[in-house]
């Protein structure tokens, strides 16, 4: 049986995050006893506090378990908590680099990779998180390999999900990787969760990265979003803004943590989805009212952006179309 720990913070979490994964958990366990077997899970909430309010106490969580008395768990669960709390969570870190040292595995699930990353076990390795708070994750773990378009990570025992209710499927790999495709399957249909998905870039939203000082860049980044439907090279901006293509270019991955061609790109894409969201334009128009002529192109670079092609993202978004 694998002893589970799923850790209350303090302060702004996801409650959702929190019973999620406990009733999947638990699901899980009846399926098994159900079907002539053993229960696979001894799942606990670990806490620092005997209760956690949250939502301004509209509702409250009772640990059953302080975090002192858990001398020995396998898996760790880190639901969603806001960066801002981790300065109230900041007793679990040393437990948790123990805990992970003694061989438990750790899975962080949405925001709450922002503590996982705190306890320096993520260095050098792969993660994933909410895509809204991807810049500010870069900027607070540069060392940490941050892969937003994945759903899941695993990376030496240690798990991330995506964001918000993507948790769910992180949760459906372990019960798969623990109790085998049958239970996760089950589990899945009782749910009704899609299982296997891997990406979170069909739902993600580019909104440019701005949070840094460089002026110039931050003209430039202007200067493309406002030309989204003109051909613009690097040596354009470059020459643009008096500055070598060189050091435009180091100076622009620096500051976006994109290339300013991959910006150019996710720029345009994202006023491509706008318009297959609500538009009825042909899928063509919307081509080149961003400025390609390509479609092979289009449809690459649209694909590679968002997992989806053009006309199944219209598919997907575009309810006036469906109809």
């Amino acid at each position: 049986m694998k002893h589970i720990s799923i850790i209350v913070p303090q302060g702004d979490s996801i409650l959702s995050s929190i019973i999620g994964p406990y009733k999947a958990l638990t699901a899980a366990n009846d399926y098994l006893v159900k079907t002539g077997r053993n229960a696979m899970f001894d799942i606990h909430l670990v806490g620092l506090r005997n209760e956690t309010k949250l939502y301004g106490g509209l509702f409250s969580v009772h640990p059953d378990k302080m975090m002192a008395d858990v001398k020995k768990t396998d898996l760790i669960i880190i639901p969603a908590l806001q960066p801002h709390s981790l300065s109230q969570n900041l007793d679990f870190i040393p437990w948790i680099t123990d805990q992970y040292k003694r061989g438990a595995e750790v899975a962080s699930l949405c925001v709450g990779a922002f503590l996982l990353a705190s306890t320096g076990l993520l260095n050098g390795k792969k993660c994933t998180t909410h895509w809204l708070a991807a810049d500010g994750f870069r900027q607070m773990f540069p060392e940490v390999k941050l892969i937003t378009e994945k759903i899941i990570t695993e990376d030496n025992g240690i798990y991330s999900s995506g964001g918000a209710y993507s948790f769910v499927n992180l949760v459906l790999h372990l019960i798969e990787k623990y109790c085998g495709r049958e239970v996760a399957v089950f589990i899945s249909k009782v749910l009704e969760v899609e299982i296997d998905r891997k990406s979170q870039s069909p739902f993600t939203i580019f909104m440019g990265q701005k949070g840094h000082e460089d002026e110039s860049i931050k003209q430039a980044q202007e200067y493309i979003e406002l030309n989204v439907g003109s051909k613009i090279s690097v040596d354009q901006l470059a020459n643009l803004f008096l500055i070598s293509r060189r050091n435009f270019e180091r100076r622009f991955k620096k500051a976006t943590a994109n290339t300013p061609v991959e910006y150019l790109q996710r720029v345009k894409i994202e006023a491509a989805k706008k318009s297959l969201e609500s538009g009825r334009e042909h899928i063509n128009e919307v081509m080149y009212a961003v400025g390609y002529s390509d479609s092979k192109a289009f449809r690459t670079t649209f694909k590679k952006i968002t997992g989806l092609s053009p006309l199944d993202y219209r598919k997907k978004y575009n309810r006036e179309m469906v109809a």
